[in-house]
C-alpha cells in the first residue's frame, strides 16, 4: 500500500501550484489521487458530489463523528469539514496502487498525527510549505485583492501560528519554504519520492552494456 502524502501550510504559500505541478506531469498520471472530504457547506456552481466534496448536512455530519468514522474534522465559517476513513481507504484500494494525497489545515494534520502517535492513523508523510516572509505572504494576500483589512490580519495571525508548528522540528517530516517555485517543486517531488520510492522512474536500460 502507497504511503499517504499530508500537505500543509498558511493560505497563499502556494501548495495547490506545487501540488498542480507534480499531477500535470504526464508520468505521475493517475498516480496520485486527493482524498475527497465531507462538508456540510451547499455546493457551488458546477461542483459536482463526490468529485469536490461529499456533500451532506450537519445532522448526518455529527452522527459519522459520533461512529468514529472521521480521521480529522473541523468547523471553519460555520460548516464543518471532514476526512472520512472511507475517502482514503477507497483510494488505496484502487487498480495501480495511487498515493493518497490530504491537503488539510493545521488542526487537521495535529489530529491525524496523533492518530498516527497512537498506531490508529495511517503512517502518513507530512509536507509543510512555507512562505519565505510574512511581509511576503502578505504582499500575495493583497495581490489577491480578495481581502478586507480585518480577514487579511486574521489570515496572516494564522499563517503566523501555523508557521510556528510547522517549522518545529519533529512536527512534519520535510519543510520546503517556496521562494523560488523551481527549486520548491524540486524539493517537492524529492520529497513525495522519498514517501513511495515505488513511484521514482525506472532509469533506462542500456541495450549496449557498459562501454
Amino acid at each position: 500500500m502507497s504511503r499517504p502524502v499530508v500537505v500543509s501550510g498558511p493560505s497563499g504559500c502556494g501548495k495547490s501550484t506545487l501540488v498542480n505541478k507534480l499531477l500535470s506531469k504526464e508520468h505521475y498520471k493517475n498516480k496520485f489521487l486527493f482524498s475527497v472530504s465531507h462538508t456540510t457547506r451547499s455546493p457551488r456552481p458546477r461542483e459536482e458530489d463526490g468529485v469536490a466534496y461529499h456533500f451532506t448536512t450537519k445532522d448526518n455530519f455529527r452522527h459519522m463523528i459520533d461512529q468514529g468514522l472521521f480521521l480529522e474534522w473541523a468547523e471553519f465559517g460555520g460548516n464543518l469539514y471532514g476526512s472520512s476513513k472511507k475517502a482514503v481507504t477507497d483510494i488505496a484500494s484502487k487498480a495501480g496502487n495511487p498515493v493518497c494525497l490530504l491537503d488539510l489545515e493545521m488542526n487537521g494534520v495535529k489530529q491525524l498525527k496523533a492518530l498516527d502517535e497512537q498506531k490508529k492513523g495511517l503512517n502518513c508523510f507530512y509536507i509543510f510549505i512555507n512562505v519565505p516572509s510574512m511581509e511576503i505572504l502578505e504582499a500575495r494576500l493583497r495581490e489577491r485583492n480578495t481581502e478586507t483589512e480585518k480577514s487579511l490580519k486574521k489570515r496572516l495571525d494564522r499563517a503566523k501560528q501555523d508557521a510556528s508548528f510547522g517549522t518545529t522540528p519533529g512536527n512534519f517530516d520535510v519543510v520546503i519554504v517556496n521562494d523560488d517555485l523551481d527549486v520548491a517543486y524540486s524539493k517537492f517531488e524529492a520529497a513525495m519520492l522519498d514517501a513511495n520510492p515505488h513511484l521514482k522512474p525506472k532509469p533506462a536500460n542500456n541495450i549496449f552494456g557498459d562501454i
